[in-house]
């Protein structure tokens, strides 16, 4: 069973569904449209990254993971950023999000990146020991970001 599959145009009020659970969880502010535009150029610019969503053993939609890709001079070429990965609280404890992760990882290795990155609430102890347990590497360094 797959775990993961492209999103098409025709999940994106899936997807949209998601993205309002995704941000409610971590209190993260929403707003549909500035969320459904970004969700729309995605799926219509496949060099930007890869929508995936992440299915159930039954093949129902669980979540969503968005590898967002782009070129680092530090790691000497492309590489992506787990800019998003979500598994919706009813799906959860199924290990649906490590089995996400490692597809997307062989994925991004047959894409022919470099590395993938990711980050984690620095409160979500969780989700950061799994990402450990995957191989991802703790460099001890913050994320700032400078908004637009």
């Amino acid at each position: 069973m797959k775990v993961l599959r492209d999103a098409t145009l025709a999940d994106l009020e899936a997807l949209v569904a998601l993205g309002r659970d995704f941000c409610a969880h971590f209190d993260y502010p929403y707003v549909e449209s500035i969320k459904r535009d970004a969700l729309a150029r995605v799926l219509a610019e496949p060099s930007l990254g890869r929508l995936s969503l992440i299915l159930s053993r039954d093949g129902e939609v669980a979540g969503y993971l968005f590898l967002s890709f782009y070129f680092s001079l530090e790691y000497g070429g492309r590489t992506a950023f787990v800019d998003e990965i979500f598994v919706h609280p009813d799906h959860r404890a199924a290990g649906l999000g490590s089995a996400a992760l490692r597809s997307a990882l062989l994925t991004a290795r047959a894409m022919g990146l470099i590395a993938v990155h990711l980050e984690a609430e620095r409160s979500n102890q969780r989700a950061a020991a799994l990402y450990v347990r995957l191989g991802f590497v703790d460099y001890d360094r913050k994320l700032l970001t400078f908004r637009l």
